[in-house]
């Protein structure tokens, strides 16, 4: 994924690269039951938590998943696959994950 140094499992590499290229916002991808990807962004700023904790959200507004209101849910992002998004070039990189929910 990430062609930088490191473990890139790790998740001190993943906040050293958005260091090292000034990544801003970090998108969390993740597919409902029928395979649509889903996005949820984030600040660098809650990447440290996110990636210790994950980041929680309604699980009813996300097909397949549960009734509106019904469930919290927590996508955890999964270091393993952070890479940039090249088309967001620096100053103020976005990057992503996937996530396992």
């Amino acid at each position: 994924m990430y062609n930088g140094t490191g473990d890139p499992s790790s998740r001190q590499h993943v906040l050293q690269a958005c260091r090292d290229h000034d990544v801003k916002f970090i998108r969390l991808w993740f597919t409902d039951i029928l395979g649509t990807l889903k996005s949820v962004a984030i600040t660098i700023e809650e990447l440290d938590h996110a990636l210790e904790d994950g980041v929680t959200f309604d699980g009813g507004a996300i097909e397949g998943y549960a009734r509106h209101g019904e469930a919290d849910m927590i996508a955890l992002p999964d270091p393993s696959t952070f890479q940039l998004l090249p088309w967001r070039p620096r100053p103020q990189s976005v990057a992503r994950m996937f996530c396992d929910v």
